[in-house]
């Protein structure tokens, strides 16, 4: 059998974690005068004992976890990070059910961006800063796990990235624990530029800073109903893009090019694929409006600049309800729903490097076919790719489009119509946010489905940030065996 106890000790320590910041939207909430402030110290008090219990009861578990243990520890954790982050929008005055508590909690954790609440401009202010606080600890929580979780599991081709079997030269800094003190040093750092650049652009104190901590975790949570579409500012757009695009590019790599490598950064393929598409979908959806009806002007390029980076990011803020430009509009959100953002990013989908990859293992395959005798390597990075990598990807590209096939059936079976159980099916495994339709489309919430159907939805949220693998592999029975 499995040994929990170190499992359950660093669980403990992360609810723990997770009570005190509880605390920051309580200490807002009272500075401001409202009632809210006692939702989040009762949240808070009951989350320290738990993560205090398990803590005090496991003491002393420590030593290195073995891959059996990883893959429990990353599933579990985040599931009960989730149930203990609900609390606060269960108790409060926002009269929503746990099932819709619990949906917004893994959305926020997540950094998917769905959202149930309506009335956010009327909103208590400390429930504001809790769903941006979650998703900015969600998305420092993902960079983690990539840089040093998912390349040990070996997982989806996630190996390519493993710090520990590069070369000297590769490593960023000699050490892990200073790799991920910078890699926080620089997600603080761009947080606090996205909200000086929020200010410069006209925004409020609040916002600015609700709204810097989701964009650079590329999440979507905002504090307007009408998202970024509220303040229809061309300067906080710009701003918004800036730091979307930031939040998707290869923290490690930005981290090279601060030290000095700046021809790392350049050259690196992921980056430089993440950008080819992004040019090549944001043309599209500007010519794509054209279809609908729509002029094609320097303000439709504006529209489709900012939808198709907060998509392909995952960040899923809307300005405009882009799935009513035209019928290949919405096709080609649909599939910029799928792409995500670089490895090693706060970003989600599919992720730039395995389409890479694909590619890569296509066209070897297909020179092999043509020349048989010819001897050709798949390259990612300018070094040759093994076949264990190569497998790994097209193994979690067969089994993500899988699990996008078995969401979207489930969520039919609730009588939700075709467009509406795809995009939701593809928003929640890719961790987007917004939907196509009218039911959950850009102008819309996720609100009124089924109850079964948000559980569904919370679970295949789960599915796509932690990798799918890691949480599927739980029901394998050999899994459990010694």
């Amino acid at each position: 059998m499995i040994e929990l106890r170190p499992v359950l000790l660093i669980v403990g320590i992360l609810l723990s974690t997770l009570g005190c910041a509880m605390m920051l939207p309580a200490l807002y909430d009272l500075a401001a005068g409202n009632d809210g402030w006692a939702v989040f110290v009762a949240s808070s008090g009951f989350t320290l004992f738990s993560g205090g219990a398990l803590t005090f009861a496991n003491r002393g578990a420590s030593g290195d976890l073995s891959i059996k243990q990883a893959f429990l520890l990353t599933t579990v954790s985040w599931v009960l990070l989730t149930a203990f982050s609900a609390l606060p929008f269960a108790w409060s005055t926002l009269n929503v059910s746990y099932t819709d508590a619990f949906f917004e909690a893994m959305s926020g954790v997540t950094t998917t961006g769905a959202t149930v609440l309506t009335g956010l401009d009327d909103a208590p202010p400390g429930i504001l800063l809790w769903r941006a606080l979650l998703q900015w600890l969600g998305g420092i929580g993902i960079i983690v796990m990539a840089i040093a979780v998912f390349p040990m599991l070996r997982i989806g081709g996630m190996q390519l990235f493993r710090m520990e079997s590069s070369d000297t030269s590769e490593k960023i800094l000699p050490r892990a624990t200073q790799i991920a003190g910078s890699i926080m040093m620089l997600y603080l750092g761009l947080t606090l530029a996205c909200v000086f650049g929020y200010m410069l652009a006209g925004m409020r104190v609040f916002d600015a800073v609700a709204h810097a901590m989701t964009t650079i975790a590329t999440g979507g949570f905002s504090t307007r109903d009408s998202s970024i579409g509220f303040f229809d500012d061309v300067w906080v757009e710009t701003v918004a893009i800036t730091f979307m695009i930031l939040g998707s590019l290869p923290f490690v790599v930005m981290l090279q090019a601060l030290n000095g490598r700046v021809a790392r950064f350049i050259f690196d393929i992921q980056v430089r694929w993440f950008f080819g598409l992004l040019v090549f979908f944001v043309v599209s959806a500007w010519l794509a409006q054209s279809g609908g009806g729509h002029q094609v002007g320097i303000l439709e390029f504006r529209d489709a600049a900012f939808n198709v980076v907060s998509i392909m990011t995952g960040t899923g803020y809307a300005t405009r309800p882009f799935d009513t430009w035209s019928t290949f509009a919405t096709t080609l959100f649909l599939v910029m729903m799928f792409v995500g953002g670089c490895a090693g990013s706060t970003s989600c989908g599919i992720k730039v490097f395995r389409f890479h990859v694909v590619f890569a293992t296509v066209r070897q395959r297909v020179l092999t076919f043509v020349q048989p005798h010819r001897v050709v390597a798949a390259y990612f990075n300018g070094k040759p790719m093994t076949a264990s990598v190569s497998r790994a990807v097209m193994n979690f590209v067969f089994l993500f489009i899988v699990s996008f096939g078995v969401v979207a059936s489930l969520l039919s079976l609730y009588g939700l119509d075709a467009i509406t159980a795809l995009s939701a099916s593809a928003s929640a495994l890719a961790n987007v946010g917004p939907g196509l339709g009218p039911v959950v489309g850009p102008a819309e919430t996720y609100k009124d489905l089924p109850d079964g159907a948000k559980w569904i939805l919370s679970c295949a949220m789960l599915l796509g940030r932690l990798e799918l693998f890691s949480v599927l592999v739980l029901f394998v029975p050999t899994f459990w065996r010694s």
